[in-house]
């Protein structure tokens, strides 16, 4: 019954804001339009699409917020004015009471607050959809924070997680651009994503080893954690002190120097991607601040390590290489690339893709190096790709977004802020340092001693290889057989699926659409039944239909 609420409460938004206006209807099939007739009832609002979409997330809450969030890193799949949206949602809710959050510190920890804290801060310092924080103070007089898990989250998350799969399943199924667009893909980036966050234990190990590689760097400090206190819904970790990178009078007025401090932001973004190959991907303005010791030579300070990044070594060198051939305007080469990396198909004809990537970046090479945008550049070249059947992975998506994010700072701090006079350089040095002598001999330390151990086993695996792939060719046609059979029934399935999937949305929409008549009379008829004296089987047979509805196979 709360799934059903929920699943209203969902189609009532999508009216109100005409969701359904983001696809076309002559791509949905017409048992799927006959359903979302309803919908014409209610009138076109005069908002942008973008604008329709954020309002809708931020109405449903902050599970939605934290999605649209997520698809704001997903220029590969949602248009440029939507992400433009996307970006301004903020993740700002009311927070729990302070003694509830007391007491889930306490039963974190295992013991009093007043035990463990030298003084606690009864007011929080912030408040998000996730998670909650506190300031205290430890019994050695060190300033720190208490983060923890908002109550109750792993339960609205499930809820809202499978709905959204729900409808993510039935946008792929029914609309011709469902498949490319892989909404079931980005729910569970998302659902990946979400419940990551809850796991601070899993952030203070992201935070201790970003740390680690800037221990002593005076480019970046991250607090510490004390893991004496950090369990997997309560992370402590130092307070800090700074100037928050957005108040742009605040840095002026302690005469920091502007232009120094966007490069250096450019610098950690590469240092982490390049050299550490461990990034901070959340790095939006409200987790950054600056250093107040130094404003000649400002140092940077990052909180919220929740959501990180890393690249293989392929994507390394060949990112690294694209980038400094588009500059060159060596668009044969970032073709090349782009076949090498696996990026795009094998077959795909070379030179067609030049021709495209030239296409994109001849109009914006014309123009100073000052005025191009990198981050944008990279999204082109990703949005180029995309045609030629690129799929985007997971981990470069994280890393155009954060280049997005910094360059924005950057320019946002010191707007003639030139990214390739600080980015050449650096790749130019990081791609002859990978093929030193010395770096070659570190590879051989590394994976000599496996490469060794492995050896003698070779001829025997070759032999395995060749034996298996006969046997393959034995029982081939029957392995085909049993594959068309299996796809004959999930057909079945799915058709089964989707007429349940259909009429419980259309009940969903006539009951929104009848709402603003009926909504009265039906509130005092729901406060009128006995819940709790309606007979287990109802509740059994009820869960068993819902669960049926909602089942993933």
């Amino acid at each position: 019954m709360v799934v059903f609420f929920r699943l209203f409460s969902i189609v009532r938004t999508l009216l109100r804001y005409r969701l359904d206006l983001l696809i076309p209807r002559s791509q949905l099939p017409w048992l799927v339009r006959m359903a979302l007739l309803p919908c014409r009832l209610f009138p076109k609002p005069k908002l942008s699409r973008g604008e329709c979409l954020r309002q809708a997330f931020e109405d449903l809450g902050p599970i939605f917020i934290k999605f649209g969030q997520l698809l704001s890193t997903r220029p590969d799949l949602v248009p440029d004015d939507i992400i433009l949206e996307l970006n301004a949602l903020q993740d700002k809710v009311p927070p729990f009471d302070s003694t509830h959050f007391r007491q889930l510190v306490e039963a974190g920890l295992g013991a009093p607050v007043d035990t463990v804290f030298k003084t606690y801060e009864q007011e929080p310092l912030a408040s998000a959809s996730v998670a909650q924080v506190h300031g205290a103070v430890l019994h050695n007089d060190q300033p720190v924070v208490i983060k923890i898990v908002r109550p109750g989250i792993e339960r609205t998350i499930d809820k809202d997680v499978r709905l959204l799969n729900l409808i993510a399943r039935l946008i792929e199924r029914y609309s011709a651009d469902g498949r490319r667009l892989r909404p079931v893909e980005v729910v569970e980036d998302y659902r990946n994503t979400i419940y990551d966050e809850l796991d601070l234990q899993r952030e203070a190990a992201n935070a201790s080893q970003l740390r680690r590689n800037f221990q002593d760097s005076d480019l970046l400090y991250i607090p510490e954690v004390y893991w004496d206190y950090t369990r997997n819904n309560v992370l402590v970790q130092e307070r800090i002190y700074g100037i928050p990178v957005t108040r742009i009078e605040a840095l002026n007025a302690q005469g920091t120097d502007m232009k120094k401090l966007a490069e250096r932001g450019v610098e950690i973004f590469f240092t982490q991607v390049f050299e550490h190959n461990f990034f901070h991907a959340d790095m939006h303005p409200g987790n950054i601040f600056v250093g107040t010791e130094n404003p000649q030579l400002p140092r940077y300070i990052a909180v919220d390590m929740a959501i990180v990044g890393s690249l293989t070594r392929e994507d390394q060198y060949y990112l690294a290489r694209n980038l400094l051939a588009m500059f060159r305007r060596d668009y044969k080469q970032v073709a090349e690339l782009h076949v090498q990396s696996g990026w795009v198909p094998k077959d795909t004809r070379v030179e067609q893709l030049e021709a495209a990537v030239r296409t994109v970046c001849e109009p914006i090479f014309d123009r100073p190096l000052k005025d191009i945008s990198f981050g944008h550049v990279l999204m082109s070249l990703f949005r180029t790709a995309r045609r030629f059947n690129m799929e985007v992975q997971p981990q470069l998506v994280l890393l155009q977004k954060t280049l997005l994010n910094i360059e924005g700072l950057g320019r946002q701090l010191y707007p003639d802020l030139d990214l390739w006079t600080t980015a050449h350089p650096f790749l130019e040095r990081w791609l002859k340092n990978r093929f030193r002598p010395q770096a070659l001999i570190q590879e051989f330390k590394r994976y000599g001693p496996e490469w060794l151990e492995k050896f003698p086993r070779v001829p025997e695996m070759l032999f395995k290889t060749l034996n298996q792939s006969q046997q393959f060719g034995l029982v081939g046609p029957e392995l085909q057989q049993l594959r068309l059979e299996l796809e004959e029934q999930h057909r079945r399935q799915r058709q089964s699926r989707r007429r349940g999937l259909i009429g419980l949305l259309a009940l969903a929409g006539a009951v929104a659409t009848a709402w603003p008549a009926i909504g009265s009379e039906a509130q005092n008829w729901l406060n009128s039944i006995h819940w709790t004296a309606l007979p287990p089987a109802s509740w059994a047979l009820l869960a068993l239909g819902l669960g049926a509805l909602l089942s993933r196979r």
